[in-house]
């Protein structure tokens, strides 16, 4: 484990800083990025970037920092968070908050997702505070609780006027360095089936397990919305949670199940709403729980250009235009905004969630100079 994120110059260490932060749980739920999040703002302070620090609730916490420009263009915002999915139940090969370097990558929870884009951002904002000269907006670094759920912490920016800053966003979640510039919506349902308790030595009452049971199996044939996307497949539905029963020996009263729709953008969620419900029994009820709305970039925009010619310039190669099933907090800091948005970040796309996280050390430091070459280049 590196002990420290400089070396004898002083210089920001990425990799080392990576290793520190993966070493901290801050899995969501329940999160607890406090601890993580005093560590961001510390080390931006110890590099001369502005860094305020926000607990909007205990143990859950914002960091924002800022490398001022002249003010002549609105700000480019970077944007990650710091939370992580859970471990999960299946075995690691390595310990889950390993941080080790490994045949050149680091190993752990969150090294993908996306506590290398962390690293990376701030090794650019320390990278741009070198400068002779400002560029001509701030960098904004926006580091987030709660995403990986809710977005939380995003919403918090939001509630303290954050929006109003935003020129640009460019996310850093898992990209394989290529670009995306699309992401389906997603929207969380919650169905809840009605029976009637009974026992097993008596009248045995509905049971509402198999209610549910039977509705659920139903929904593989649902025809959700699918219009054609250059860039998103088809819409998806799975069934996050289920629970319901108190004793082995008790006919269950009550089901509920969490639904995960993914849906391609501009499909109203009441519409699917109603779908949902005109499939079900008159047992079951279903409401939307969250809606996260879907988010995307016109894929030959000036800025996604400049994103995709940055990647080439640090790969060797073109980079694909892609969408993604994935939100990012961009549902919440693009809600209503007409700016240019784009992600690209140096985790494998399908390394999210998964056990044996990692990420490429080659790919944290190429990030980490792509966006300063957007930065310096879109800010110019």
């Amino acid at each position: 484990m590196t002990s420290s994120t400089t070396g004898d110059s002083g210089a920001f260490d990425p990799i080392g800083f990576l290793q520190r932060l993966v070493a901290m749980e801050t899995c969501d739920p329940p999160g607890r990025e406090i601890e993580i999040a005093t560590l961001v703002h510390d080390e931006l302070r110890a590099h001369g970037i502005e860094a305020e620090l926000d607990e909007f609730a205990p143990g859950r916490a914002n960091v924002l920092g800022r490398v001022p420009g002249t003010g002549a263009k609105a700000p480019l915002v970077l944007s990650a968070h710091l939370d992580t999915v859970p471990v999960g139940t299946v075995p690691w090969s390595f310990p889950p908050f390993s941080g080790a370097v490994r045949d050149g990558r680091v190993l752990g929870r969150g090294t993908a997702d996306m506590k290398s884009a962390v690293a990376a951002m701030i090794a650019t904002a320390v990278e741009l505070t070198k400068r002779a000269a400002p560029l001509a907006g701030d960098v904004l670094l926006a580091f987030s609780a709660g995403e990986s759920s809710n977005c939380l912490g995003a919403k918090r920016f939001v509630e303290r006027g954050f929006q109003q800053r935003i020129g640009a966003l460019l996310i850093g979640e898992p990209s394989s360095l290529d670009v995306i510039v699309a992401e389906k919506a997603a929207l969380w349902l919650r169905a809840t089936a009605r029976g009637r308790s009974g026992h097993v030595s008596g009248d045995p009452g509905v049971n509402a397990i198999g209610v549910m049971m039977d509705y659920l199996g139903g929904l593989d044939t649902l025809a959700l919305p699918a219009p054609e996307h250059p860039l998103l497949d088809g819409p998806t539905l799975r069934v996050g949670t289920i629970a319901g029963g108190s004793a082995v020996n008790v006919t269950p009263d009550t089901c509920t199940a969490e639904i995960d729709v993914r849906l391609a953008p501009g499909i109203d969620p009441q519409s699917v709403v109603a779908l949902l419900q005109a499939a079900a029994p008159a047992e079951i009820a279903v409401e939307m729980t969250d809606f996260k709305p879907a988010v995307e970039s016109a894929p030959d925009s000036p800025f996604v250009t400049l994103c995709a010619e940055a990647c080439r310039a640090e790969t060797n190669r073109a980079p694909a235009i892609k969408g993604v099933s994935y939100f990012s907090d961009a549902t919440v800091l693009a809600a209503g905004l007409d700016v240019p948005f784009a992600i690209v970040g140096p985790g494998d796309l399908g390394m999210s969630g998964q056990p044996d996280e990692s990420v490429s050390v080659d790919n944290v430091l190429a990030v980490a100079r792509i966006y300063r070459r957007v930065a310096e280049r879109w800010l110019a």
